[in-house]
């Protein structure tokens, strides 16, 4: 049986993506059998035991599953101030699934959760640009100059710009619906980015992530994605990697 390259090893057990491994490797936190290493190369044998800073891991089956987060609940496993978080309304069995970004307290919509750190790397880092699909409300009425605005980039704070594209769907006096596709993840973007336009937001949802969306659930809903999903965001990815290289 073939050896596994340390980063893919490590990665594979949940605990972080291969690049946040190659970190570890480096910084002399991982232990083959009682030897620290730090080539980034090196072989794991199946005999091997790897230790992450003294605590032996081991690779896990990867698991992926799609939650429609209702409003009133934060994005987190544990909150220091006692707020009710997801996993108040997931079953005790998936508590080990880290949320695949975030979306915050009055929010709802589509998160993806997985044990896969690789792909939550894939799907949330900055370079990867992975497009988030929202359905929006504000109060007010919106304007092309507006909607011009958001889409060639507003400074939500010193040196950050965030970039949104808008597509409106019902506008009058009073309030705005609209479909806004984001390719950042910038902390409240879409918030903040009205703020700086004088609107409020009054309704907030992801209705998609990639290739995956919110088909089928229900609000406060959690159902495993099926392997043909799975392979089709995979397809997605390895083309926006492609495209972005």
């Amino acid at each position: 049986m073939s050896g596994t390259r340390l980063n893919k090893y490590i990665a594979s057990s949940g605990l972080c993506s291969r690049r946040k491994a190659d970190e570890l490797i480096e910084n002399g936190s991982v232990c083959v059998n009682g030897k620290k290493v730090t080539e980034l190369g090196f072989i794991v044998q199946p005999k091997d035991k790897v230790f992450i800073n003294g605590k032996m891991i081991h690779p896990v089956k990867h698991e992926y599953y799609r939650f429609y987060k209702p409003a009133g609940y934060i994005t987190t496993a544990d909150d220091e101030k006692g707020r009710k978080t997801i996993y108040d309304l997931i079953p005790q069995n998936l508590h080990h699934l880290k949320p695949v970004g975030r979306l915050d307290k009055d929010s709802t919509g589509l998160l993806i959760l997985t044990n896969d750190g690789d792909l939550i790397n894939e799907l949330t880092h900055p370079s990867a640009k992975v497009p988030k699909l929202y359905r929006v409300s504000i109060n007010g009425k919106i304007s092309q100059n507006d909607i011009d605005k958001m889409y060639k980039g507003i400074e939500i704070e010193p040196e950050k710009i965030a970039y949104a594209q808008v597509d409106v769907i019902e506008v009058d006096n009073e309030h705005t619906a609209m479909e806004i596709l984001l390719y950042q993840g910038l902390n409240r973007q879409i918030r903040r980015m009205f703020e700086c336009l004088g609107f409020e937001v009054v309704s907030l949802k992801r209705i998609r992530h990639a290739t995956l969306t919110l088909e089928g659930l229900k609000r406060g809903e959690i159902k495993p994605v099926k392997p043909k999903q799975i392979k089709e965001l995979r397809n997605f990815l390895n083309r926006i990697a492609r495209t972005n290289a």
